[in-house]
């Protein structure tokens, strides 16, 4: 959706299109390509190709809708923890972490895996 059509959009549609818009940059700022985006969310690449155009938006109530929400949240903790840097961000989500029994962007594939880096970092955020 563009921005004035976001703006003349009911409030559900608004908050659809926000949240797709989040998912998508926090995607892109964590190094995710369109694959593992669609993993994480359970959609088909061409769903999430189509998110990046702003041809799609997540569905309130779905899942993948909340899904999404998880993801950026996971990303606000991450991104508060690194201080912004991408660089350190897309490092920690690459690398092998034995706390979480594997590297974070894999574990997050899986509905139990995100909930564990999600709870992961809230835990470490909290010590921030």
């Amino acid at each position: 959706m563009f921005a004035r059509e976001v703006m003349q959009a009911s409030a559900p549609a608004r908050e659809a299109a926000v949240i797709t818009k989040a998912a998508v940059r926090a995607a892109e700022r964590l190094g995710l390509s369109a694959r593992m985006l669609a993993g994480v969310l359970g959609l088909s690449e061409a769903s999430v190709s189509r998110m990046r155009r702003g041809d799609f938006a997540l569905e309130r109530g779905s899942k993948p809708f909340e899904l999404a929400v998880l993801l950026v949240r996971l990303f606000r903790s991450l991104d508060a923890i690194t201080g912004g840097d991408e660089t350190v961000a897309q490092t920690w989500m690459a690398t092998d972490n034995r706390a979480l029994g594997g590297r974070p962007v894999e574990r997050i594939t899986s509905i139990s895996g995100l909930t564990d880096v999600l709870a992961y970092l809230d835990a470490r955020r909290a010590l921030v």
